[in-house]
């Protein structure tokens, strides 16, 4: 019969061992070696989806998007290389209706200025597929990815090879009828789409960060309240960004040029022109900006609310996650107001841009911190 010890008692060496095995079952089930290397990985995989981000962006803001009327995986990989190659893409670009309705009588040279952008945009989508595809496969090989994983890691390339598709769907809407732009839900799905797979990115880079005993430990420490605040705005923000991908999609932003009114007053004119009336929310560039307008009001109140409540967080990397998170809701309004007085310039519109994605990037690290709490001394 086992005898009581002494809370005092040292654990004695079998003890001890059994216990070091028991803690290092948890960190190789969780990874192990493989953690550090994965989380790298994914890191050069995040840069290069925000600079794909960025690339879609000024591709749409340079209205670049539908010189390129094929989508060919392998050989469009190949620019033309030659007169006669740029003579073909130029005929078939000549077809299309953006060229017929808007762009009649543009030059071989400036075909070529929109035929790259989209062509660099393509190119480093297959960039990124072949730097997802070699890393997996290199992980999975040498038998470094953690357990549980796996599916975590085919879900990102799933998602980027959707993504491709998507991007297609897209362009394809404005291939054909009376369309000189993109068809803008399309345009909205394609980058939701592509700041899901930034978030998803984003998350496992926090989650390997640590180890696995160490975030289960944390997350018995969970603020629940700031939890659940923060995913309401991740959500909120979420839905931001993709009305502002309809107000880029249709030039909304040039439309109102003044704020806080629109054309002089709170609601646009003429908001349900269109018929049927459901295309207003997606077509009408009165409309689509007011509801980016209001949304980004609320969008703002809710992050100083959320701010506030995070004051009351006893941990001080929580606190700084939140305030970051503030500042930046804060700078990305300002830079929405200032992208509508100066009627959507490149700069300005694209400085916008990236402001979607650092502030997508901070409201996921506060989330997370609240979740899964950083250690602390009982002094501190």
């Amino acid at each position: 019969m086992a005898q009581p010890r002494s809370i005092f008692e040292e654990v004695s060496d079998e003890a001890g061992t059994r216990l070091a095995l028991e803690k290092g079952a948890i960190e190789r089930g969780g990874g192990g070696r493989g953690r550090g290397g994965i989380r790298a990985w994914l890191m050069v995989l995040f840069l290069m989806v925000a600079a794909m981000v960025v690339v879609g962006g000024l591709t749409r803001l340079t209205d670049s998007g539908l010189s390129i009327t094929e989508w060919n995986v392998v050989t469009g990989a190949l620019p033309p290389m030659n007169a006669d190659d740029w003579a073909s893409e130029f005929e078939k670009y000549q077809a299309s209706p953006e060229y017929q309705l808007q762009n009649k009588g543009m030059s071989l040279e400036a075909f070529k200025s929109i035929y790259w952008w989209e062509w660099g945009h393509r190119q480093l989508g297959r960039f990124i597929g072949l730097v997802w595809a070699l890393g997996f496969v290199f992980f999975l090989v040498t038998k470094r990815i953690p357990t549980g994983w796996t599916a975590r890691l085919v879900g990102i390339g799933a998602l980027g090879g959707a993504q491709g598709a998507i991007g297609w769907w897209m362009v394809s809407s404005g291939l054909s009828g009376n369309m000189v732009d993109v068809a803008s839900y399309r345009l909205a799905t394609h980058l939701g789409l592509a700041f899901l797979i930034l978030g998803l990115i984003t998350w496992y880079i926090l989650l390997l960060g640590r180890k696995e005993a160490a975030l289960m430990q944390a997350r018995r420490g969970r603020e629940r309240k700031l939890w659940g605040m923060s995913t309401g705005l991740l959500h909120l923000a979420g839905l931001q960004i993709l009305l502002g991908a309809l107000v880029a999609g249709i030039d909304a932003g040039r439309s109102f040029v003044d704020w806080p009114w629109m054309a002089d007053q709170f609601f646009p004119p003429d908001a349900f022109s269109i018929t049927p009336g459901w295309r207003n929310f997606f077509e009408n560039a009165g409309l689509v900006q007011f509801m980016h307008r209001m949304l980004g009001y609320t969008v703002l109140i809710f992050a100083l609310v959320v701010w506030r409540v995070s004051r009351r967080s006893p941990n001080p990397v929580t606190r700084q996650a939140f305030t970051l998170v503030g500042v930046m809701i804060i700078a990305q309004a300002l830079l929405g107001i200032f992208t509508v007085l100066y009627a959507a310039p490149l700069h300005i519109a694209i400085t916008h841009q990236v402001g979607a994605i650092l502030a997508w990037v901070l409201i996921l690290n506060a989330r997370f911190l609240s979740g899964y709490p950083t250690e602390q001394s009982v002094r501190t």
